[in-house]
């Protein structure tokens, strides 16, 4: 996109904005990829803000995929504002930007992006993490002309986008997914907010419930992602996996995830707790009780509102 197209993107709260998204859009928050003949319309319901900046398909990788590019959302405000960095879910080869309302961040006085990568059919990995830390750069090369607070960004992902902003978080020290533009500035997040993500790919099927999915297989979402079978490329599920990366720098996290999960064992989310516990990183996390994949649930949301409040305005959020 140009960048007179992006400009021309610009659009106020009170007029008519086609848009792209999914049955999360009508129906709350949910952390669901959307599935079937293609999204219906993004933000048909969304009950925006008055005086909210929104920005559709924005690109944050100059003539690049046309997956590389991100939704941003700016609540009117006198001073600059701290940004969730949403990364959507869908098995690293599904979903999009737009399956998330940003209402509830924007209300709490948030800007929020909703970030689209590049899926495995598209490119292998380290595609997706290098896009996702090519969105933040962009974000905060131009936080001041959006009236962001560059060094107040948070992230927020769910499934597979809950572990690209883990790798987000434990990457944030390292340079060698950070390639391309906006190079200059920092591709480090504040704080994450990990929604049932996978972390260490070789344990999934030994901790999987009777009924779950079997990972190990060449064409599972984990093997598509890596370009081979788990087992047999050891090296290749190290680096995607958020933990290599955990120091004792990495930014708070707060993890959430079903006890009953059939795509991603619980175990993945407790494998991650204990290694950010051994390096001394704030980290809460949150079971939910029952639950499946792609949950709804109040107090995982009110915890996850306590927690960027906390680590992005110093206050302590009990409006749940």
């Amino acid at each position: 996109m140009s960048l007179k197209a992006t400009c021309a993107a610009v659009l106020c709260v009170g007029l008519v904005v086609p848009c792209w998204g999914s049955p999360q859009a009508r129906g709350g928050e949910r952390g669901r990829a959307p599935r079937g003949g293609g999204p219906p319309a993004r933000g048909a319901s969304w009950d925006l803000p008055k005086g909210t900046t929104v920005l559709r398909d924005v690109a944050y990788v100059t003539n690049g995929h046309p997956l590389q590019t991100l939704d941003l959302y700016v609540p009117k405000s006198n001073a600059p504002v701290p940004l969730i960095v949403y990364v959507h879910g869908g098995g690293f080869r599904g979903g999009d930007k737009g399956d998330q309302s940003p209402v509830r961040f924007l209300k709490d006085g948030y800007a929020m992006a909703a970030v689209n990568y590049r899926l495995s059919q598209h490119a292998v990995f380290p595609a997706q993490i290098e896009d996702c830390k090519a969105a933040v750069r962009w974000l905060r090369a131009n936080a001041k002309k959006y009236n962001a607070d560059p060094e107040r960004f948070g992230a927020w992902g769910t499934s597979a986008g809950g572990h690209l902003v883990a790798m987000l978080g434990t990457a944030g020290n390292t340079r060698i997914f950070d390639v391309g533009e906006n190079l200059d500035v920092s591709s480090k997040v504040q704080a994450v907010a990990d929604y049932f993500g996978p972390t260490d790919f070789l344990q999934m099927d030994a901790h999987r419930p009777a009924n779950g999915m079997i990972h190990n297989g060449p064409r599972s979402p984990e093997s598509a992602l890596i370009g081979g079978a788990l087992q047999q490329n050891p090296d290749k599920v190290a680096r995607a996996n958020p933990i290599t990366y955990v120091t004792s720098d990495a930014p708070p996290f707060f993890i959430a995830h079903g006890d009953r999960d059939p795509l991603v064992p619980h175990h993945q989310s407790q494998l991650l707790e204990a290694a950010l516990k051994a390096a001394g990183v704030p980290v809460s996390f949150y079971t939910v009780k029952g639950a499946g994949h792609g949950f709804r649930d109040a107090t995982a949301d009110a915890k996850r509102t306590d927690f960027f409040a906390k680590y992005l305005t110093g206050k302590s959020s009990k409006r749940n």
